[in-house]
């Protein structure tokens, strides 16, 4: 539907001045299609009726009452008033926190609607949250499905019902509709004017929830047919040949173990894109430690021994190093010329670094953003990997893929992607996966402590120690904050040296240590000079020391369970034991306790991204603003994977009968204004 012309200020709405306006501002809301998007977070179903007694544990009463007293709590400035009511099943307090002028329209004797929660404090049932209106007057709030909207600080229920209300009575009234017709009857779907008004204002809960699909089926489909509209057509390469194989199988015959059927199969499926008509582009996921660095060094051989060039980028130089460590290790013996190209190498160095690589001299490419740069330029591009994809942007990709002809693409993540969520922003791509793990690896022991037990954990590193072993002590500050409490690297590697462990080397990382001495400091741990490594989430990625058997997280709370599996899976690169402790906060909700016991009850990535996907939705999951994708509304990927599957194919049914649109002009007019909506939204 087409919302981009409502573009009128909410603040020209009645009862809503600039106070309110800053409160709208606060939830992202400054125009009237703004409004229309802030879709309600629940319904209260005030059809059926509930008496006081049977309003408890967070179920609304809905009931009607007579107000039989008043009363007050407190002294002075503090003096708050209590109206107490009745039905015909308990009697019950209303505490009217900043609403003393109730009393006067709540009056002794006044029957009343009334729905609100009740809990039982100081010998009654009181509620603090209720909504109320005369018994004798015509029903707006009672009677049917309430929408319950998100608030910010300044903003009721009230007000932006009343708001929406005005929106809808006005300019949703000529919201132009986009989408075919007969697709709109196919899927059922409601007209734009009809679903706006039933998601907000709905008859039945039924009745909402229809409302919601069929706006999120047309979030979805507008989605996808955007993905599909902006994904390169798929070049049909100017040169084909077969890739040779022999200098892959020297390298697998040269490893000290068999590639997983997991691994062989990615391989075949990743040189099949290579051999293909056209340019390909292919997302590998696969779990910490399940060996994708290995199947993408194998699945390059065969592009190197044709003679073109390969470039993997990496987001951090700690990773990009660690990457040209392992390929010098297993590609160097075979005669692969390994080149590491980093924004932090002299210049000195640099120069016939980068006429190494314009030359062909320089086979194999690794680094961070310094290989997409101006400067960079490339021989015979001909095959492009990215690491730890979600961690750079659409642009920066196209930068490099730019500098090859008719360079194929491997994007890589070792977050697990739920099939929903790689649909969604990975719809035009072809997806490997690797499930399994390379022999050998012995799960990760996870444990649970709060701040009161970290001594316990301290003992246990402690043993690890004595036996020869490392370990990592992450934190989520850098340093000191007079705005926090929390435990900081800086502070706790001071300790750790001398107070906890005074016997043992410690060594600290972070992002604002410079480069060339971060490359030291992790080298001394690499080599064991150093037993201890605190830091920052920054070695979330790139460290992988066989020796370093316990990843303790401090303030685990502060972390994205995503986040904490890629921690937990710097420790177990090897056949020794290893163990993670996690480190929570003494105060923390049992909520929280619940989300940190999914990493103690599986060590199954997918299963803690679907989870991770559920609790903070796709947007901060894949970093949907610096990826390019705007933001869903109605669609849930955790319950719309039907809407989703639809969605997608309709959009490429479409894309097939009429690729230009050319028949079809609202619907592209449609996917233009989501994309003035992500612009303004960035």
């Amino acid at each position: 539907m087409l919302l981009v012309e409502l573009e009128q200020s909410v603040q020209q709405l009645k009862r809503v001045g600039p106070a309110t306006a800053r409160a709208f501002a606060r939830l992202g809301i400054a125009t009237e299609r703004d409004l229309l998007l802030h879709l309600p977070r629940g319904y209260q179903d005030r059809t059926v009726s509930r008496p006081i007694a049977e309003a408890r544990d967070g179920v609304e009463c809905n009931t009607v009452a007579e107000v039989i007293a008043h009363d007050t709590i407190g002294w002075g400035p503090r003096k708050t008033l209590k109206v107490y009511v009745r039905d015909a099943s308990a009697s019950a307090a209303l505490v009217c926190f900043g609403r003393e002028f109730l009393a006067t329209r709540l009056k002794p004797g006044v029957r009343i609607r009334l729905a609100a929660t009740f809990s039982y404090r100081y010998g009654e049932l009181q509620s603090s949250s209720f909504e109320f209106e005369e018994a004798d007057s015509p029903p707006l709030l009672f009677g049917r499905v309430i929408p319950v909207y998100p608030l910010s600080e300044g903003l009721t229920q009230a007000v932006v019902r009343h708001a929406v209300s005005q929106v809808l009575d006005t300019s949703a009234r000529h919201v132009e509709d986009g989408f075919p017709e007969a697709l709109r009857r196919e899927r059922s779907l409601l007209s734009p004017e009809a679903a706006l008004r039933a998601v907000h204002q709905p008859a039945t809960r039924q009745e909402a929830e229809q409302a919601r699909r069929t706006l999120a089926y047309e979030e979805l489909f507008l989605q996808q047919l955007r993905l599909m509209l902006r994904s390169p057509a798929r070049t049909v390469k100017s040169r084909l040949q077969k890739l040779p194989h022999r200098l892959r199988a020297r390298a697998v015959a040269t490893l000290p173990f068999a590639l997983t059927d997991d691994q062989a199969r990615v391989i075949d499926e990743i040189i099949a894109d290579l051999n293909g008509t056209t340019v390909s582009a292919r997302l590998l996921q696969g779990d910490v430690g399940s060996g994708k660095t290995l199947v993408a060094f194998l699945a390059a051989l065969p592009v190197i021994e044709a003679g073109r060039q390969v470039v993997l980028m990496a987001p951090t130089e700690l990773l990009a190093r660690q990457h040209a460590n392992t390929a010098e290790r297993i590609l160097g013996p075979l005669g692969v010329r390994v080149c590491l190209l980093t924004g932090s190498i002299p210049v000195r160095v640099r120069t016939p670094l980068l006429q190494a690589v314009a030359g062909g001299d320089a086979q194999l490419i690794i680094g961070t953003h310094a290989v997409f740069s101006e400067a960079t330029r490339f021989h015979d591009l001909g095959f492009i990997i990215v690491d730890e994809q979600h961690r750079f942007g659409v642009s920066q990709r196209a930068a490099l893929v730019q500098k090859g002809r008719d360079a194929d693409l491997l994007l890589m993540t070792a977050t697990p992607i739920p099939r929903t969520l790689a649909l969604a922003y990975y719809g035009d791509m072809e997806t490997s996966t690797i499930h399994s793990m390379p022999p050998g690896r012995k799960p990760i022991r996870t444990h649970l402590a709060r701040l009161s037990n970290e001594q316990k954990v301290y003992e246990t590193v402690r043993r690890e120690l004595a036996a020869g072993r490392q370990a990592y002590f992450v934190y989520p500050l850098i340093d000191p904050s007079d705005r926090s409490e929390l435990k900081n690297a800086e502070t706790m590697s001071a300790r750790l040296q001398h107070e906890i462990f005074p016997d043992y080397s410690v060594t600290l990382i972070h992002s604002r240590v410079p480069e060339d001495e971060k490359r030291d400091r992790m080298d001394r741990f690499v080599r064991g000079d150093a037993q201890i490594l605190a830091a920052t989430s920054v070695i979330e990625v790139g460290v992988d020391v066989a020796n370093a058997t316990c990843m303790v997280v401090e303030h685990a709370e502060r972390f994205g369970l995503a986040a904490l599996h890629q921690l937990r899976g710097r420790v177990g690169r090897g056949e020794l034991q290893s163990y993670a402790f996690f480190v929570y906060a003494d105060d923390l909700s049992e909520d929280a306790k619940a989300r940190l016991r999914i990493l103690h009850q599986t060590s199954d990535g997918f299963a803690v991204a679907e989870e991770d996907l559920r609790m903070r939705g796709p947007g901060d999951f894949v970093g949907v603003r610096q990826s390019g994708f705007f933001r869903l509304n109605a669609a849930d990927l955790t319950q719309d994977a039907d809407l989703l599957d639809t969605a997608r194919n309709d959009a490429r049914t479409i894309l097939a009968r009429d690729p230009a649109l050319a028949g079809q002009p609202l619907l592209k007019r449609l996917v233009e204004v989501h994309d003035h909506l992500e612009a303004r939204a960035v």
